[in-house]
């Protein structure tokens, strides 16, 4: 008789207990155990619960490769949901064999797992592994379909599968929902006390893994509920008239001061901190340095000379690479809008910004369209007051357009959920990569399919209250990927070709540039782990599917864009996942805002000793780059603090 010792652990969060059944079978190299029933005096699976049993068998199994865990009916109970966060089995010898779930299991289903340890497909060579491998992922990919939103966009999920899968489907495990009255074919509707429509069917089901938990759900709702109302109650949401002034813009913001509010309402119309915004405001990847004037912008040394100063001219300053451009050509085609049946206008300017000697970036020129001519002037800033402000008011509303449709929802938001998808699609979850890469795609899925929700859809938000409205957002982002390049992906890449390396006082390609160097370094200790040669990357089968379906649904397969389609050499793959984490995190941080910590891994799926020490090693590195980021904000004016890494956020999850 070989007894088997089985400790189970319930997750600590709400409603993660269940009543059901739960059994276990361990399946050895020599055999498996009877299935044994997990039942103890008292409620068994309470949430934050460690429970330990034991499982006899007649003979001693050898090493345990799979746990079966049985989640089935007790009784007259209801089916309810099980957070089961790990396994761990002790042989009769003293072999411990921990077992990572850390998943929502719904229904009455049997789920089995693996030990932790990371093994890509080509360290399997066992056929009952190859076959786990194999129906884990053909699983995945029944639940996490592919979904063409628009022409141009990248992949996204189709919501619609999970209301289609069986709760007790392997793999897939699904809580359905109440569906929507069905009276209402399209499911769009107004949200009571609200001019907006919200997609209400798409955000009825969502997989219970990739869903919000309860205490970010609860933190989201504390959040938005208070400033949703605020702005209501004080007629800005059904706000149809144009500011009459100032103070009008300021009273939206009387409960929600900060520091940087404070500083930007005192100095929103100077020169300097217009070109300060540039470097370390919430888009700071529009500069490209010019050696030479375009065509499109026929500025002579003359015009600007008074700025410039005696000592110096326009072609010098070229030479010397203190001249640069911010040109917003994106937006010269891009759809109009009608907002309370009045038409809206949108500008395509080109902003000229010389790097003065006192090392202050200011702007030059501009030009609020592409076309130069007589109905084109080329506004100054020895041009009176208003005309110039007026100006960089309307470069300033071009660069919100540009921020948040291509910066930040597409490139952030859109490609982490084609990076998320086929991480789920292409990688089982004893895969490296997809142990490396869960923390950075959590949440994803669930807040894009709520920005599309309420943002996207036809009469929402975004066709409330924007200039280009939904049809120009689809524009904008359907051009923008067209032209998304690997180099713009990639930030030394992308700071080195627009020319910006010696700009003084440029924090976000500083603070920036230390995070990549960490997220590097880190990525490189697992890869040289897990794949000690170009050999062992390119004949690890699914993670060259992986990789080619990113490039096929988030980069819709074109060539010119530079992203790989497939993977031959370890350097490969290290600059392609920092690459993913650090816009997953650290890109999504500096154009959006911060919230779960850079470099937290609560979860515990590598189990390695090696991986453990490379996390930690990761961590400290943060923890050095943030006391140099916060030594080095004492001296600022204006703190800059997007990418200081407790500030980061994990993933793209808000």
């Amino acid at each position: 008789m070989a007894v088997y010792r089985v400790c189970v652990t319930t997750g600590p969060y709400l409603r993660a207990g269940t009543l059901d059944n739960i059994s276990v079978t361990l399946v050895g190299t020599c055999g498996e155990s009877p299935k044994q029933l997990l039942d103890r005096l008292g409620r068994d699976f309470a949430p934050g619960s460690v429970q330990k049993y034991k499982v006899r068998c007649s003979a001693e199994l050898g090493e345990v490769l799979l746990l079966r865990l049985h989640k089935e009916r007790y009784a007259f109970f209801p089916k309810d949901s099980w957070y089961c966060s790990c396994v761990c089995v002790t042989a009769p010898d003293g072999t411990h064999s921990h077992f990572p779930c850390y998943q929502w299991i719904e229904g009455y289903c049997t789920l089995e797992l693996r030990p932790g340890a990371a093994k890509t497909i080509c360290q399997d060579s066992l056929p009952l592994l190859l076959d786990h491998r194999k129906r884990e992922l053909q699983g995945r990919q029944e639940c996490y379909r592919w979904k063409v939103y628009a022409p141009g966009f990248p992949g996204m999920i189709d919501v619609s599968s999970f209301e289609e899968m069986e709760t007790d489907k392997k793999f897939a495990l699904t809580k359905m929902l109440p569906r929507a009255d069905p009276g209402d074919s399209s499911g769009n509707r107004y949200l009571p006390g609200f001019t907006m429509k919200i997609d209400f069917p798409s955000l009825m089901h969502m997989e219970p893994n990739i869903r919000y938990s309860a205490t970010k759900t609860a933190s989201l709702l504390f959040n938005a509920i208070p400033a949703s109302l605020g702005m209501k109650l004080r007629g800005l949401l059904d706000r149809k008239g144009s500011w009459k002034k100032l103070d009008d813009i300021r009273n939206i913001f009387w409960c929600h001061k900060t520091v940087i509010s404070e500083y930007v309402m005192e100095h929103w119309c100077e020169d300097p901190f217009f070109g300060y915004q540039y470097l370390n405001g919430v888009n700071p990847v529009m500069l490209h340095c010019l050696s030479s004037l375009p065509s499109k912008l026929p500025i002579t040394n003359d015009m600007v000379a008074p700025l410039l100063g005696p000592n110096t001219c326009l072609q010098t300053e070229l030479e010397r690479g203190n001249i640069f451009l911010a040109d917003y050509w994106i937006l010269a085609e891009a759809p109009v809008h009608c907002l309370n049946d009045r038409p809206q206008y949108v500008a395509a300017p080109l902003c000229l910004l010389w790097l003065n000697p006192q090392g202050a970036l200011v702007p030059l020129a501009i030009q609020l369209s592409q076309t130069p001519g007589p109905d084109s002037p080329i506004f100054l800033p020895t041009d009176s007051y208003w005309d110039w402000l007026l100006a960089k008011t309307w470069v300033r509303n071009s660069e919100f357009l540009v921020h948040e449709n291509n910066t930040h929802f597409l490139c952030t938001h859109l490609l982490c959920e084609a990076f998320a998808m086929a991480t789920l699609r292409q990688l089982p979850l004893c895969h490296p990569i997809y142990k490396l890469l869960l923390p950075h795609t959590r949440y994803t899925l669930q807040v894009n399919t709520i920005a599309r929700a309420t943002l996207l859809n036809p009469e929402g938000l975004v066709d409330k209250v924007t200039s280009v409205g939904r049809q120009g957002l689809l524009y904008l982002m359907s051009t923008a990927l067209a032209h998304f390049t690997y180099t713009d992906f990639c930030l030394p890449d992308s700071v080195r070709a627009r020319g910006v390396l010696a700009i003084p006082n440029y924090h976000y390609r500083d603070d920036g540039l230390k995070i990549w160097a960490a997220i590097e370094s880190f990525v490189s200790e697992i890869v040289g782990y897990y794949y000690p040669s170009d050999a062992s990357v390119q004949q690890d089968s699914e993670l060259q599917a992986w990789v080619g379906e990113i490039f096929a649904w988030a980069f819709l397969g074109r060539e010119s864009s530079g992203f790989p389609r497939r993977l031959c050499a370890p350097g490969e793959l290290v600059k392609f996942l920092t690459a993913i984490i650090f816009n997953c995190s650290a890109q999504h941080a500096a154009v959006n805002s911060g919230q779960r910590p850079l470099g937290t891994y609560p979860d515990e799926h590598f189990t390695e000793e090696a991986p453990r020490r490379s996390i930690a090693a990761f961590q400290n590195r943060l923890a050095q780059i943030s006391r140099e980021i916060r030594e080095r904000n004492q001296g600022l004016e204006l703190p800059y603090t997007y990418l200081d890494p407790p500030l980061i956020e994990n993933s793209v999850s808000i």
